[in-house]
């Protein structure tokens, strides 16, 4: 099957960003969204839907594209994500995302089946991370960066296997939980999460 091209993208005005998230679905750590605006002429090739890249490639992808596209990162925190629920949360890590660009684009394309509440032109796209040549490299920057966040908070808080399942809730994770109890960027408002009456402190 092909991969991601321009064909959706090329009927709208430039500059467009591309905007994908990471991490709607782990039991700990923020969600992470990100916004590119690719130069046509300089994509690198093998860009893809980032659950469809290697690590190796993926972590080789998101630098070529941080060296010729806009860039912009946002997160939302578990805070966030417990106080607005993880859906809203996502839609203000996009919004960050895109206001974080040194570029103001003239359209933007959303993964999923909505776009956050914005004046910008927007479409959201089913699927755009497998169609969409920058939402597929905004994916890719959002994978890494929230790899990079939790590898670094695995260190601060041991035990939990962060650097590997990034927060997911693995086997490994879950028995950790049980043994250690929750950490402060576990999501209490996760039922694997609200099972615990007692929260650390540390």
């Amino acid at each position: 099957m092909a991969g991601p091209s321009f064909d959706l993208e090329i009927a709208h005005p430039m500059p467009l960003a591309g905007v994908d998230e990471a991490g709607r679905g782990p039991l700990a750590g923020p969600v992470v969204a990100a916004a590119v605006i690719l130069d046509r002429g300089r994509a690198p090739t093998g860009i893809d839907d980032s659950k469809k890249l290697g690590a190796e490639a993926r972590a080789d992808l998101c630098g070529k594209i941080r060296e010729v596209a806009h860039v912009g990162v946002g997160i939302a925190t578990v805070e966030e994500i417990d106080e607005i629920n993880i859906l809203w949360a996502s839609m203000l890590a996009m919004e960050r995302a895109v206001a974080a660009l040194s570029v103001e684009p003239a359209m933007v394309l959303v993964d999923g089946n909505r776009c956050p509440r914005w004046t910008r032109p927007s479409q959201w796209v089913i699927g755009g991370d497998a169609l969409c040549l920058s939402i597929a490299a905004a994916s890719i920057v959002a994978k890494e960066e929230r790899d990079r966040m939790m590898a670094d908070y695995d260190a601060h808080h041991p035990g939990y296997g962060w650097a590997k399942n990034k927060g997911y809730g693995t086997p490994a994770h879950l028995d950790a939980l049980a043994r250690l109890g929750p950490s402060p960027l576990h999501r209490r408002s996760f039922a694997p999460i609200a099972q615990y009456s007692l929260f650390s402190a540390a």
